[in-house]
């Protein structure tokens, strides 16, 4: 069996038997894989939903007692020593496909001494299994949601409670710079001196406020970027809502591309009409509008 498995990683990649395995199994069924031999195979699993590799050791006189008690054919005539030896091939394979345990040891995210009675292992595996099914329901985040998040800390730092909105500007998983809703340097702060109102009265009739003390995010964000030197051409932005209509002009004269909103802007429709016809991407995360106060 295990020159048939080395024959195979040989012939079809490394990781050949984990993924045959994987192509049998069905996602609403929970399994336990055992002889995992080749860290290519740790790999190939670990493609899998919610896979964890747990490493069950045993001191090596009582796994030899245990292979010659188990009387399979030639397994119980070996010596200690051949017994060792074999190990050892298996431990750290120089061949091509041949088992390489060792590697996949140091790549387990937990560790079982299994070396009494079945009972006490079995005493072992629950307690650490609360242990074993948190890592396993880990859900690592999204590149959306890693910068979306960022976003919001960095909107912490806003000075006018109507918002706390932030911006981040991001190309090719990187940040290029952020932007948080705020007086402009030097100035006060709506925090510090209150609001400084304008009201707008629509085409239909109806009127909003909005504060004119501060720049929006997106605009901080694009004037950080022009005084540091940095272009912004091709790049995503992540903000708190729909840019309003000045800064959607700035967003797609500065380059952006994509905009990625944690929710709608309730005075976004030009926004939105504008950044389609000039191509800009526009993805809002959650349809609520948001809400602040004197909206």
């Amino acid at each position: 069996m295990q020159e048939l498995g080395n024959r195979i990683r040989v012939k079809e990649g490394h990781g050949a038997l984990a993924r045959r395995a994987a192509e049998n199994m069905d996602d609403s069924k929970n399994y336990v894989i055992t002889s995992i031999r080749h860290p290519m195979e740790v790999k190939e699993l670990a493609k899998l939903k919610h896979f964890i590799l747990i490493n069950i050791k045993s001191p090596a006189e009582l796994r030899y007692k245990r292979m010659v008690s188990r009387f399979r054919e030639g397994e119980n005539k070996k010596t200690f020593e051949e017994f060792l030896k074999s190990e050892k091939k298996e431990m750290e394979s120089g061949e091509d496909g041949g088992q390489k345990i060792k590697d996949c040891i140091e790549m387990a995210q937990f560790e079982i001494v299994n070396d009494s009675s079945i009972e006490e292992f079995f005493k072992k595996i629950n307690i650490l299994l609360p242990d074993i099914i948190n890592a396993a329901s880990f859900k690592r985040h999204s590149w959306d949601e890693y910068f979306m998040e960022i976003m919001r800390i960095v909107g912490s730092r806003g000075t006018c409670s109507r918002g706390r909105s932030g911006c981040v500007i991001v190309r090719d998983k990187r940040i290029l710079t952020t932007g948080y809703v705020g007086s402009p340097p030097g100035l006060a702060h709506c925090d510090e001196v209150g609001h400084w109102f304008r009201e707008y009265v629509h085409d239909d009739g109806s009127v909003t406020k909005h504060c004119i003390r501060t720049v929006h995010a997106e605009a901080n964000a694009i004037a950080q970027a022009a005084k540091m030197g940095i272009s912004v051409e091709g790049a995503t932005l992540y903000c708190k809502m729909e840019p309003c209509l000045d800064c959607t002009k700035l967003l797609i004269s500065s380059g952006i591309k994509r905009i990625v909103c944690e929710k709608k802007y309730h005075a976004a429709k030009e926004s939105e009409e504008m950044l389609e016809e000039a191509g800009v991407k526009l993805e809002v995360l959650n349809n609520e509008v948001e809400e602040y106060p004197n909206q």
